[in-house]
């Protein structure tokens, strides 16, 4: 493939999650790539992680929002006040995108209820977000094997919703992994849908171990993103079977790096 505009970046919480985040910076950074994201910044030492980062010249690409639902009226004030909080450490850390889930489905409630309660909260969201320099990303997940009873299944409908927010800072994470498990048609959704989207993932299918490993042809996929403008990152956020670091290697060779 040839050599993409956008970088790769390693969730150190999937791939070196027995590691405290300092080693897993260092890890990466033995790796060659050049960029980690993380799940929840509330659980961690964020002054270890901004040294690991500034020794090792690294970038934090994206961590998470609090995981609160978006569906639910209910907890709506208390998805924003997480989210201002979350803001304010993706600034401290410079980092760009912070990822969302929208929470479980609620069983007995109207779906389209749910789906406009999903809209209602991320132009709320939007008004906090902007001017910071920092983009939300919502997330579709698969329910077949990892998220049963979660919302947000498919991209359709996220892509949906961010047309309704009409916000530049509201976006997607298109997960590679999730959506070929929940929809397929990943080269033809993302090239339709790239203005759309924030953020990447990826993760090998079947099992959610490395890229090279089962029915995905991720050189094909990254090439076809590679021929949209999409400048931003692809974290590679799965479980590895071998040796990690050898691992990321070889897909590091994929971006150039």
């Amino acid at each position: 493939m040839n050599a993409p505009k956008f970088r790769p970046s390693v969730c150190i919480d999937a791939v070196f999650g027995t590691l405290d985040s300092a080693a897993a910076i260092k890890q990466v950074a033995a790796a060659g790539i050049q960029a980690i994201e993380f799940w929840g910044w509330w659980d961690k030492d964020l002054d270890a992680i901004e040294a690991a980062r500034d020794e090792h010249e690294m970038q934090i690409s994206a961590c998470c929002t609090k995981f609160i639902s978006l569906v639910d009226p209910a907890t709506r004030e208390d998805y924003l006040a997480g989210l201002a909080e979350s803001i304010e450490a993706a600034r401290r850390l410079s980092c760009p995108t912070l990822i969302s889930q929208v929470g479980d489905f609620r069983p007995g409630a109207n779906r389209k209820a749910q789906h406009d309660c999903l809209v209602i909260g991320l132009k709320q969201a939007a008004k906090l977000l902007a001017g910071s320099g920092v983009t939300l990303v919502i997330e579709p997940l698969n329910e077949l094997v990892d998220h049963q009873g979660y919302y947000l299944v498919k991209s359709d409908e996220a892509f949906e919703v961010i047309d309704q927010v009409e916000s530049e800072d509201v976006k997607v994470v298109f997960d590679i992994y999730h959506q070929q498990i929940s929809e397929g048609q990943v080269i033809t959704n993302l090239r339709n849908n790239i203005d759309k989207i924030g953020h990447f993932h990826a993760a090998g299918n079947p099992g959610r171990n490395e890229l090279t490993i089962g029915e995905l042809n991720y050189p094909q996929i990254f090439d076809a993103i590679a021929d949209t403008k999409y400048e931003g990152f692809v974290g590679l956020e799965y479980w590895p079977t071998g040796d990690a670091v050898n691992g990321l290697r070889e897909v590091a060779g994929w971006f150039g790096q």
